[in-house]
C-alpha cells in the first residue's frame, strides 16, 4: 500500500512539473522553472520507493497515463485548452488501460 501512495505522489509532482512548463515561458520565468525541476525530480526520486513493491511496467504505465489524463484534465481547466470527443474517448481508454494493467498486474498486495 505505501508503494501505491509514493506512486500517487510522483504522478502529482509529475502533474505539477508539466503545468508549470508553460508557466516557465521557456525557462525564462525563474521561479516556475525551478518548481517545474523540483517537481519532476521528486516525482523520479519517489517513483524508486513504487519500484520496491510494484513492477516497473506498471509504475510507468500509471504513472504516464494517469499523468496525460491529469495534465489534459488540468490543461483544460486552467489554459483553456479544448478537449475533443476524440480526445475525451482517448482519455477514458487510458484510465481503462491503466486499472486493467493494475488490476491484473499481481502486484496488488497490501504491504
Amino acid at each position: 500500500m505505501k508503494s501505491y501512495i509514493f506512486l500517487s505522489l510522483a504522478i502529482i509532482l509529475e502533474v505539477f512539473g508539466t503545468m508549470m512548463l508553460p508557466v516557465s515561458q521557456n525557462f525564462t520565468k525563474i521561479v516556475p522553472t525551478v518548481a517545474l525541476v523540483v517537481a519532476y525530480v521528486c516525482s523520479f526520486y519517489l517513483l524508486t520507493f513504487a519500484l520496491k513493491a510494484i513492477p516497473i511496467a506498471v509504475v510507468y504505465a500509471s504513472w504516464a497515463g494517469l499523468g496525460v489524463f491529469l495534465v489534459a484534465i488540468l490543461s483544460k481547466f486552467l489554459f483553456d485548452q479544448s478537449l475533443s470527443w476524440q480526445v475525451i474517448l482517448g482519455l477514458i481508454l487510458i484510465i481503462a488501460g491503466v486499472i486493467l494493467v493494475n488490476t491484473f498486474s499481481g502486484s496488488n498486495s497490501i504491504e
